[in-house]
């Protein structure tokens, strides 16, 4: 499928560069969960693959768990890989990760919990910081074995971003958000997401890390036909 460039027909003395604006960007659905290594991938460059293209971003937080345990093979909140599969995964994402260049401290606990981190970052993403938020997240649990699941280490990322930690922690224990958050859960499901990280543009879903430049190449494919 090659890649098509969105244009516009302009006059032949027109020099100045074409601008997409918000509206005429397809939009691009980043779904991910804190827990996911392979999620930490997709967001440490997600936001260079798609600065060029006619794709607006759009930060989908979620928690996986709950979807896992609406199977009916399996109720449990975990993958439950084999200790083949568990091994095959860590040696991959450390694979990815020198690929990339990217820091891993691989958790001391894993997975670890993300329920404040989640439900921040659905109030930052009505905000307009998603993006830098849920990268200094990841980079808290994979590249400094920092615990996510505790608030004090949630507080200290969004002072680091120069946000204030008690009214934030504050907004997140509130029953809207909560209520956020369970409606996102079944959001993902309703759009049959199974696994972190996932994408989802006009209709399709890619599940996977490794899917990322396929539902760009798809979503400015999309563009190029509106």
């Amino acid at each position: 499928m090659a890649v098509c460039n969105r244009g516009r027909l302009r006059s032949a003395t027109a020099m100045e560069p074409e601008v997409s604006t918000p509206q005429d960007n397809i939009e691009l659905e980043f779904w991910y969960d804190f827990a996911s290594p392979y999620s930490y991938l997709a967001a440490s460059r997600i936001e260079k693959l798609v600065a060029d293209q006619p794709i607006r971003l759009v930060w989908k937080p979620f928690l996986i768990g709950p979807i896992l345990k609406r199977r009916p093979s399996d109720s449990s909140p975990f993958q439950n890989a084999s200790p083949e599969e568990a091994r095959y995964r860590r040696r991959d994402v450390e694979r990815y990760c020198r690929l990339y260049g990217l820091p891993l401290a691989w958790p001391s606990a894993y997975p670890r919990g993300s329920l404040i981190a989640t439900r921040l970052a659905l109030i930052a993403a009505d905000e307009g910081w998603c993006g830098e938020f849920t990268k200094a997240v990841f980079n808290a649990n994979f590249a400094a074995d920092r615990d996510i699941a505790v608030a004090d280490v949630v507080a200290d990322i969004l002072e680091d971003l120069g946000h204030s930690a008690h009214g934030y922690l504050q907004r997140a224990a509130l029953p809207e958000i909560k209520a956020r958050l369970k409606a996102q859960v079944d959001e993902a499901q309703a759009k049959s997401i199974f696994g972190a990280p996932s994408f989802v543009v006009a209709g399709e879903l890619f599940w996977g890390n490794d899917r990322l430049e396929l539902a760009i190449e798809w979503s400015v494919n999309a563009a190029s036909q509106r």
